[in-house]
């Protein structure tokens, strides 16, 4: 039933025959506090009502009691930052005039920025009995979220109170979000870089010299070369070190569900989105956000990051609401980003856009010693992991991961330790500790193979032994592009 303003006198009268209920409705000097009654559904919200109407106070509140979980009305526009700090409304409904014959509605544009000066997050709601298209626009550009004319239409009145209370409530789960992923950073991984080589040297020389810049960074590297670490570092150094890295390997999710990672999606997105979740993007907003594997994403996506980079505002799934965000974008791959470009698989006004700086990470084959630093930094982490009192390396231990190749970098050799530590029954590893893959050669063939398998992969092993595992070299030796041969390396 719709309520309107001309009834409303009688119905106070009658009301105010309870005088232990409302006997604060008349003075208009004294704060109004409705107490919810008991209904059987499900109330949610505080509402707090800042209007010198005592007919429109009272109609709100009839009106709203059915639906809101607490409600409160004053016509002291004056209090509101002490309501700010006492009540914390999640919605706050606020008049635009004060005084009778006044039109203009700057005393709710000076009221909201009262309020926004106090809690920059607040949901504030304009009314004015004296709307106009110019006035609601301005209303919103102001930072209110929303605006009602009075006399209100009920059913139009609830969706627009719903809808500021879904957005204080997708508010609290990126605050929410934000705490968990600073907390997981504080007390995360301990995985350091390390290395000595001068390739490494080099690539920590480009991470001092960016740490105090914004510019978005594109790391270029193969699988297990520690592109995650040189993003975190570059992060930690940065003037956002204090707030949120948030990562998102785009190579281990369905493309159908990109979307709904990176921009979120509201209730009723689809089958099951059973309630609103904040994306990636939204979360990371005064943070870093780490892309890994950039260059699986599908061309529609890339057309939505891309404007998302260029306008630093985003729309959720399944809905039309414009969200303001504020990252610096961190994006990997190991694949041949320029050559996807070219091929019109990657949109290259986006590849500019996220590689202002970048970062060439070189694999482990072409850094030297840092191949025995990195062992005995995940020997004594292993080593106390499985309680095992092994000390160091054999000589043959050594030269056997000096020969090998390491397709799969920094992370195989992880895994070779591991595994090594675990097996051992000595208190040092030796050689027959490490068995790697078919790589390395270990067997002589006495008979010419016509396999075109097995001939690519002698070859692909002389040019690596020849150049002295230098890629480039190598890589010219067989006559193809030095990222076709990391993917037969791979392969």
């Amino acid at each position: 039933m719709e309520l309107c303003v001309l009834c409303v006198s009688v119905l106070k009268d009658v009301f105010l025959s309870i005088p232990l209920i409302f006997q604060n409705l008349h003075t208009s000097q004294k704060m109004c506090i409705f107490a919810p009654q008991s209904l059987n559904m499900d109330k949610k919200g505080k509402i707090l009502v800042i209007d010198d109407n005592e007919d429109i106070l009272f109609a709100l509140h009839v009106a709203l009691l059915p639906y809101i979980e607490t409600i409160k009305v004053s016509a002291q526009p004056g209090k509101i930052e002490s309501y700010l700090v006492n009540f914390q409304p999640d919605v706050i409904l606020l008049d635009m005039n004060f005084r009778t014959d006044v039109m203009s509605g700057d005393e709710g544009f000076y009221w909201l920025d009262k309020i926004l000066t106090t809690d920059p997050q607040a949901i504030v709601i304009l009314m004015t009995a004296y709307a106009d298209t110019e006035l609601a626009v301005k209303a919103i550009k102001a930072g209110a979220v929303d605006f009602i004319s009075k006399p209100w239409q009920k059913d139009k009145l609830l969706a627009t109170l719903f809808s500021a209370l879904k957005l204080k409530e997708s508010q609290r789960e990126v605050v929410e979000l934000r705490k968990q992923v600073e907390l997981l950073n504080s007390t995360g991984s301990s995985d350091e870089i390390i290395g000595r080589s001068e390739a490494m040297l080099q690539i920590f020389n480009l991470i001092e010299k960016i740490s105090d810049t914004e510019a978005n960074v594109l790391i270029l590297g193969e699988n297990g070369t520690g592109k995650d670490l040189i993003a975190k570092a570059i992060h930690s150094q940065s003037p956002r070190s204090g707030k949120a890295f948030i990562s998102i390997d785009l190579g281990t999710i369905p493309e159908s569900l990109f979307e709904s990672e990176l921009f979120g999606y509201e209730k009723g997105a689809f089958t099951d989105a059973k309630k609103d979740k904040p994306g990636r993007l939204e979360a990371a907003s005064g943070g870093t956000l780490f892309l890994d594997e950039i260059a699986n994403l599908s061309p529609p996506m890339q057309a939505k990051l891309l404007t998302a980079i260029e306008k630093q505002i985003i729309s959720r799934l399944g809905s039309t609401r414009m969200i303001p965000v504020d990252v610096r974008l961190i994006c990997a791959t190991n694949a041949d980003i320029y050559n996807e470009a070219t091929m019109n698989s990657f949109r290259m006004d986006l590849l500019y856009r996220i590689n202002t700086i970048e970062l060439h990470i070189p694999p482990l084959r072409e850094r030297g010693d840092d191949i025995h630093q990195l062992a005995e930094y995940f020997l004594k982490k292993f080593a106390g992991k499985y309680k095992k009192p092994i000390k160091g390396f054999t000589a043959d231990a050594k030269i056997k991961l000096s020969n090998y190749s390491w397709p799969g970098n920094v992370r195989e050799l992880q895994n070779a330790v591991e595994r090594a530590v675990i097996l051992s029954s000595g208190n040092r590893l030796i050689g027959n500790d490490f068995i790697f893959r078919a790589t390395e050669k270990t067997v002589k063939r006495d008979t010419e193979t016509l396999n075109l398998e097995q001939i690519e992969q002698e070859a692909i092993e002389k040019a690596l032994s020849r150049s002295g595992g230098n890629m480039n070299k190598a890589s010219e030796l067989l006559g193809i592009n030095r990222f076709v041969l990391y993917r037969k390396l791979k392969k």
